[in-house]
């Protein structure tokens, strides 16, 4: 089919460079414009606008999507299909309205499950256990358009956000080239969502990312694991920011402790070479990789020898 393909993120080039693969004709590539980054605040293009000059495609960027150029512009292009892939912008329903096939919109769960902007993050965080990828016709709501296939897969325990992304974009590819081959033969079942099991996976805030030591050790490990790359999770240790980027579980550490009246949410232990934070259940969690503000990411051992924890020192 003829195709204009919307994208932005690392998540979306698997998807263009599939449908590529798969013989389907991308007359363009709409993604964001370049953005500053840096300290030095250079322009660089979106992965997906550098994925689609390796392919020798056209690009566009509009700053507005909805803008009447813009409008007209994609209606010229005439597409059989358009595909968005974390694009970034809302889609007006004059652009809805163009391609006879729709909108087709990768959505990284299992709709009606986490509509919104981050719903790898928030599976993670929230400690699901499983979730998947979902092909959508996009309508003018959030995430509200009927599903057109899925696929679903089991989140590791310790898995991060940012592995489990790289999974879903290539079970997310797939899944959208056998939705456009279904479109494409007219064998494609459109099944509308059922808006009272919904959930929303809003877009992140750096506050998001503050771990409250009166949560279970398990709540915080999955906050670890699912607000990467970025907010991060982060706490206070003697009134500096402190990055927590690896953890895993540690049920025993209470034993070793001798004490477990002792224990309290935040409370850093040095046992067997690790280092430990307790959770407000009194449970514990191994800290595998820190940052302190202004410093490298190191192993918490590594950090724990060089601050020389005190005994009852806590996290904040």
């Amino acid at each position: 089919m003829n195709a204009v393909f919307l994208g932005t993120p690392e998540f979306a080039v698997a998807t263009l460079e599939r449908m590529i693969d798969a013989g389907h004709r991308v007359l363009e590539v709409v993604t964001q414009p370049d953005r500053p980054k840096g300290r030095k605040q250079e322009l660089f293009p979106s992965p997906v606008k550098q994925a689609a000059l390796k392919q020798g495609l056209t690009v566009y960027r509009p700053e507005r999507i909805r803008r009447p150029e813009s409008v007209e512009h994609l209606r010229e292009l005439a597409p059989d299909v358009m595909v968005v892939v974390g694009y970034g912008q809302i889609i007006p329903q004059a652009i809805i309205d163009i391609p006879k096939h729709g909108i087709i919109n990768v959505h990284a769960s299992l709709l009606p499950e986490l509509r919104g902007a981050a719903p790898i993050q928030w599976a993670v965080a929230r400690g699901f256990r499983t979730t998947g990828v979902a092909t959508m016709r996009i309508n003018a709501g959030l995430d509200t358009g009927d599903v057109l296939g899925s696929w679903e897969t089991e989140i590791g325990g310790d898995e991060t956000a940012v592995e489990l992304g790289v999974r879903l974009a290539s079970a997310g590819a797939d899944l959208l080239v056998r939705t456009l081959d279904e479109l494409e033969r007219g064998t494609a079942v459109a099944v509308p969502q059922d808006n009272s099991k919904a959930t929303l996976a809003p877009i992140l805030r750096k506050e998001d990312g503050r771990i409250n030591w009166c949560s279970s050790a398990q709540d915080i490990h999955n906050l670890i694991r699912g607000l990467q790359p970025w907010p991060g999770a982060h706490t206070s240790f003697r009134g500096q920011s402190l990055h927590i980027w690896r953890s895993r579980r540690a049920e025993q550490v209470g034993r070793r402790t001798g004490n477990r009246d002792d224990l309290r949410g935040g409370l850093l232990i040095e046992a067997d070479g690790g280092v430990f934070a307790i959770g407000g259940d009194g449970s514990a969690l191994e800290l595998l990789e820190v940052q302190l503000e202004g410093r490298k990411r190191m192993p918490a051992a590594v950090f724990a020898n060089g601050h020389r924890l005190a005994d009852g020192e806590s996290l904040a």
